[in-house]
């Protein structure tokens, strides 16, 4: 999380008493030099106590941001505007990085008050790939842009109100026909993709074009008797059974939507549910 000297702040640090106690101290320059705090979410705690009682803890680097970090800041926003990986690195000589990518997400190593490091992945983690660029697709879009997700939409329809509309999607592709999917999309454990062309047709071009391919997430937007009607042909074609139990569809926890927005928010659900599904 970010503060600055106009106490403007970008981000959070899991909001509550805790963040504002933090950011009050930030705007009232208490801060002069880098700590680390343990916070702990209990009443009953000593002098950790974060004023909040949702219980677990929390360790919290304050750090005031120096004249000499802005080269390696500087890295960081052209990495991301590219959508390049690399390593920030923080410690008590300062912020770091460099372009190599780190095993783990993040990691975090404290040996004493003065000698810590801590490492943090930088670039998008996952990737969205989104089959058609209708409203559903447009409102997936938006919703999504606010996660960690890079975003790509395909469709075939050239100058379509709402591909031109989508401001959200990272990458808009306009293609010959869908088959080109199949060199397009790149299968990955961190790459999610949606299905919800305008048709029938379309939806069994594209999905033909990657049903060999391995995603974490492989969704189908589309009525239980379109679904069934199609899984009914590709199992006469002796399309394996395994491969058509993994795709998710009907698409979206069952909410009952209704408007495109109802709808990205069940997809939203059901692929958020999909990426945490191992996390403690």
């Amino acid at each position: 999380m970010a503060v600055n000297s106009n106490s403007e702040m970008d981000g959070s640090i899991g909001g509550g008493i805790m963040e504002h106690r933090f950011v009050e101290m930030t705007k009232a320059k208490l801060i002069q030099e880098q700590s680390i705090r343990k916070q702990v979410h209990n009443k009953i705690s000593g002098k950790n106590n974060s004023g909040m009682i949702c219980s677990g803890e929390q360790t919290v680097l304050l750090y005031l941001v120096k004249l000499e970090d802005m080269s390696a800041i500087q890295c960081i926003i052209s990495s991301l505007e590219k959508n390049h990986h690399g390593t920030l690195t923080l410690s008590p000589i300062g912020i770091q990085f460099d372009d190599t990518i780190p095993h783990q997400d993040y990691e975090l190593k404290i040996y004493s008050d003065n000698n810590w490091v801590y490492h943090e992945k930088i670039g998008y983690k996952n990737i969205l790939s989104i089959i058609g660029g209708g409203h559903c697709s447009l409102a997936f879009s938006n919703l999504m842009s606010q996660m960690d997700f890079y975003i790509k939409v395909y469709d075939k329809r050239k100058d379509l109100k709402t591909m031109l509309e989508n401001h959200t999607a990272h990458e808009k592709h306009v293609l010959t026909d869908y088959t080109d999917l199949t060199h397009a999309v790149f299968p990955g454990q961190n790459h999610y993709v949606v299905i919800m062309t305008f048709g029938y047709r379309t939806d069994d071009e594209a999905l033909r074009a990657i049903f060999n391919k391995e995603f974490c997430y492989l969704g189908l937007l589309g009525s239980q008797s379109k679904i069934e009607k199609m899984f009914e042909q590709y199992r006469k074609e002796n399309v394996d059974e395994q491969r058509l139990q993994r795709i998710f569809t009907p698409i979206g926890i069952p909410i009952k939507s209704q408007t495109p927005e109802e709808i990205a928010i069940s997809i939203a659900a059901q692929i958020i549910r999909e990426k945490n599904k191992f996390l403690p």
